[in-house]
């Protein structure tokens, strides 16, 4: 390892409560969440459409799922796949799975019947939770796998007034059922399963946007270290927290947010919806969190609401961000609202539990960084091509290794693997700066940068430029093919301008003058489109692989 990060400058800069070094326990996930089941029993688990379910009925509930999928033949390592908003019954079968020993995985509400069914095929899913209103799409999709039990629950489910289950159709040699009646004849006895702690609870397919989605194996100690670090790290004690997030729990964001959290006997506000931002500000008002988690474009697009601006946010701890990028001058107008220094943005990814890289708690946040390594993280900057660790404050790849880092891989894709993870590090693809401090900045992706006749043109600098214009409200930049120069590429940016601002060629030729005067030419956008909004993710990362398809040389 090159010696710039062979002295892990970011130490030095670590909260004095952190330490510098942790022991780690190998167990399993269920045993960690029996730790909350037994010690904060009265505690409210989840707080969903003002229904409160405690810690003690949640064992309960989990417990039935979890003898429901011992009877279906499901054994420790089956697949059990989870194609729903965030309902209760999410969060009583993630706790059933483990349980159980099954390894949960979770399936996007979005996928087409065609791309559900490669999942549930590629993952080797042996039971299928879904909702009602996913149901017809389900039907479709596991008629082309071996799923043997569909079990479609209700966002209805577990409400104050009794909302009949909606019926489920038949489908062809597949047995169905409604979640509630599925477990409602299940004893509610503790189960007691062997399980491994180095073997796999959670296969989480990354987003696929360079070939087909692929399944991140996260083992027992992945899950139970990653909950160790963040502990140290943000000092969460057990049954204190409110959490909140609009992260859906197919994302492993989400997922672990809910893991933790339940682990640590905190309440959980469920948000069904994650862009029903009324029902956001509502349960922010009403159920008092302590802490949330979401990606920037929740954070901004709240930001807009006078409601939302009027909460009384001195409860809140700490606004966590992640999975995309915040820019610098947006974070600032948040911190406006919600109350300086309280914005936490994280790096990681699927592979990673997620998180890698955090501002501190209570130290310096530098606003445009993504943090330093937490506890137990190794992480050096390489050249991509070469491997040569990067000098300070030059760009290279993100790469990193932890307790957090998968060791499993990709489920059946060893090349893929091979290709992500070598010799206990992980290649992240992202690339970053470290300054003297150890604090990271994520300047871009690998398969983002833009080539302008050889020189490298960092997207999300450029973004970070335009957005500071008066009139953009958001942007995003990609590479598209020069046709004046093969292997060139010119500098394209998708712009949302603000109310009011009209996108004709006078406003390209002024935001066109403004990047003039902050970046060097070649960085300059050549095509600007006006678009009423970016393409986003189901969790809201700016989809560029869509606005390639999109934008063209005119």
């Amino acid at each position: 390892m090159g010696s710039v990060y062979a002295v892990k400058p970011w130490l030095k800069h670590y909260d004095k409560n952190v330490p510098k070094k942790l022991g780690y326990h190998k167990m399993a996930y269920a045993d960690a969440l029996r730790k909350a089941f037994q010690e904060v029993p009265s505690r409210v688990a989840l707080i969903y459409m003002e229904k409160a379910i405690t810690y003690r009925e949640l064992d309960d509930l989990s417990n039935r799922f979890a003898r429901f999928l011992i009877e279906k033949g499901c054994r420790p390592g089956d697949v059990v796949g989870f194609h729903m908003p965030n309902i209760p019954a999410s969060y009583i079968g993630s706790a059933g799975v483990q349980k159980a020993g099954c390894i949960f995985t979770g399936v996007s509400p979005l996928l087409t019947a065609e791309e559900l069914a490669y999942q549930l095929n590629d993952s080797g899913t042996k039971v299928l939770i879904t909702a009602d209103v996913l149901f017809p799409v389900a039907s479709e999709a596991v008629r082309k796998t071996d799923v043997k039990v569909v079990v479609a629950a209700s966002i209805f489910d577990y409400l104050p007034q009794d909302v009949p289950a909606s019926p489920v159709t038949p489908i062809p040699g597949v047995e169905t059922l409604n979640f509630k009646e599925a477990i409602g004849s299940m004893p509610a006895d503790p189960i007691d399963v062997k399980i491994d702690p180095g073997a796999a609870c959670l296969m989480m397919y990354t987003g696929g946007t360079t070939g087909a989605p692929k399944g991140a194996l996260l083992t027992h100690n992945n899950i139970i270290g990653h909950m160790t670090q963040l502990n140290a790290w943000l000092n969460y004690p057990m049954g204190k927290h409110v959490a909140m997030s609009a992260f859906p729990m197919f994302h492993q964001a989400g997922n672990f947010m809910v893991m933790w959290n339940m682990a640590m006997g905190s309440t959980n506000i469920v948000i069904p919806n994650p862009r029903d931002l009324q029902y956001f500000v509502k349960a922010m008002e009403t159920c008092r969190p302590t802490m949330t988690v979401n990606v920037p474009t929740i954070y901004l697009e709240l930001l807009k609401l006078p409601e939302f601006r009027a909460l009384d946010f001195s409860g809140v701890q700490f606004f966590v961000s992640g999975a995309a990028s915040f820019p610098a001058e947006n974070i600032r107008q948040f911190e406006e609202v919600v109350g300086k220094g309280k914005v936490i943005e994280v790096c990681g990814m699927t592979e990673t539990s997620p998180v890698l890289v955090a501002l501190p708690l209570h130290g310096v946040k530098k606003v445009g960084s993504v943090g330093m390594p937490v506890c137990d993280t190794e992480v050096k900057l390489v050249d991509p091509e070469t491997g040569v660790p990067a000098p300070l404050g030059k760009p290279g790849e993100f790469v990193a290794r932890g307790p957090q880092v998968f060791s499993l891989g990709y489920h059946n894709k060893p090349e893929e693997t091979a290709n992500t993870l070598r010799d206990g590090w992980i290649y992240t693809g992202d690339v970053a700066v470290m300054d003297e401090d150890g604090y990271f900045y994520i300047v871009d992706r690998l398969k983002d940068m833009v080539s302008v006749s050889g020189f490298k043109v960092f997207t999300r600098l450029v973004d970070d430029e335009l957005v500071k214009h008066p009139d953009i409200e958001s942007a995003a930049t990609i590479g598209l093919p020069d046709p004046k120069r093969p292997g060139s590429e010119i500098v394209a940016s998708a712009i949302v301008l603000k109310p009011g601002c009209v996108g004709d060629e006078a406003m390209r030729e002024k935001i066109t003058a403004y990047m003039k005067e902050k970046v060097a030419p070649y960085k300059v956008p050549k095509v600007i489109q006006f678009m009423d909004a970016l393409p986003l993710s189901a969790v809201g990362k700016v989809l560029k692989r869509e606005l390639r398809k999109i934008m063209r040389i005119e």
